[in-house]
């Protein structure tokens, strides 16, 4: 008996002592990611997060996966503040890890999880009227990159357009016959 209170004590002890496992937070999800590809991490930001949650709320109101569903993107997120900015938006999955995959798994949101100089991050989801389907918002956004070779910031913001980032005031192609989706074709 007193064989088995002592290694019932000692396993109680080995137990308390071993780490518990915590699900990592989105932000840390995504900075993982990000510090694979030669990136830096990413932290939540409460701009960013309302950002998102406006968004994810007005795709799931609407019942629709738009970039466009509460307005362009570049007057979104405007109140961020961010030199270069991207969004990141699904709708399928009820856990963030999953969309993260998706998102991994697109080439046109992995550049977008991977933009360069960015260290803040907004994630949000809301749910369709009926329950059934589960919308998700990321923002992601940093600084303006330093022009190269001459050490100074770079005065034009990138905005994302659909799902890349892109500079707000690009100039015009002369080559441009058709314009879609603020593509040049």
């Amino acid at each position: 008996m007193h064989r088995m209170v002592g290694g019932l004590i000692a396993g109680l002890l080995l137990l308390s002592a071993a780490p518990t496992m915590a699900a990592e937070s989105p932000a840390e999800q995504i900075s993982s990611f990000r510090l694979k590809h030669g990136g830096g991490r990413v932290v939540r930001d409460a701009t960013l997060d309302r950002i998102a949650m406006d968004q994810a709320r007005a795709m799931a109101a609407k019942d629709d996966l738009s970039h466009e569903a509460l307005g362009p993107f570049n007057k979104r997120i405007a109140p961020a503040g961010a030199g270069r900015a991207a969004e990141n938006i699904a709708y399928g999955y009820d856990n963030f890890e999953k969309t993260l995959g998706q998102w991994i798994d697109s080439s046109g949101h992995r550049k977008n999880l991977l933009l360069p100089n960015a260290s803040r991050v907004g994630i949000a989801s809301a749910r369709n009227a009926s329950g059934k389907r589960t919308y998700w918002a990321m923002e992601i956004a940093g600084d303006y990159e330093p022009k190269k070779g001459k050490g100074k910031k770079d005065t034009e913001p990138l905005v994302a357009v659909k799902r890349e980032a892109a500079p707000a005031n690009k100039p015009k192609s002369s080559n441009c016959h058709i314009k879609l989706l603020g593509l040049c074709i």
